[in-house]
């Protein structure tokens, strides 16, 4: 995986160009974004931009390191996937997962108001629904500097249970496994 030059990687420690979030603190009861990772933001501890990069940042290379594992076509990235799929399909039935998502269409004020729209059914189905996280613009490279776009998790969930069920990140996992071919008799 590449996230810029070679034999640079991304330290979100470290980044220059990030603040708090909106400089607010985050309570307790606001921090259900973490489920598991709620020692990352403890009642009144401030949750800034660097702790949110950081869970995006861990989930891409989770996500990444398990297509290395398993094809993507045989993967359910959800207990919902078939439903998201689904409803991703009626209310995107133009979205092509082939090709690369036009991020200023998708964060252009239409785009929000249909992604919100489709994200609200599953607020109190799907944890994190909304919680930022990284996604690949084009299912044919890896996660790179111009090839990576900040999206929240259900956007992440429709576009990647697409790609997988139209097997377009299985190349992935072949890459990774070179010397394993799958054999099919007639």
């Amino acid at each position: 995986m590449s996230l810029g030059p070679v034999g640079v990687s991304l330290d979100p420690e470290q980044a220059e160009n990030f603040e708090d979030v909106n400089g607010e603190t985050i309570r307790g009861e606001r921090c259900e974004i973490f489920e598991e990772n709620t020692t990352a933001c403890e009642s009144g501890t401030r949750c800034s931009e660097l702790t949110l990069l950081s869970l995006a940042v861990q989930h891409m290379s989770t996500y990444w390191a398990i297509l290395e594992k398993m094809k993507g076509s045989t993967l359910r990235l959800t207990r919902m996937d078939d439903e998201i799929y689904e409803h991703f399909k009626r209310d995107f039935p133009e979205f092509d997962p082939r090709e690369t998502i036009n991020e200023d269409r998708m964060k252009s004020k239409e785009g929000k108001e249909r992604w919100r729209n489709f994200m609200m059914a599953y607020e109190k189905k799907v944890n994190d629904y909304n919680f930022g996280t990284m996604l690949r613009s084009n299912p044919k490279f890896e996660y790179g500097e111009k090839e990576t776009i900040f999206a929240m998790r259900m956007q992440f969930y429709a576009v990647e249970i697409a790609r997988n069920r139209e097997g377009l990140n299985d190349w992935i996992y072949e890459k990774d496994n070179p010397n394993e071919t799958t054999t099919t008799t007639d």
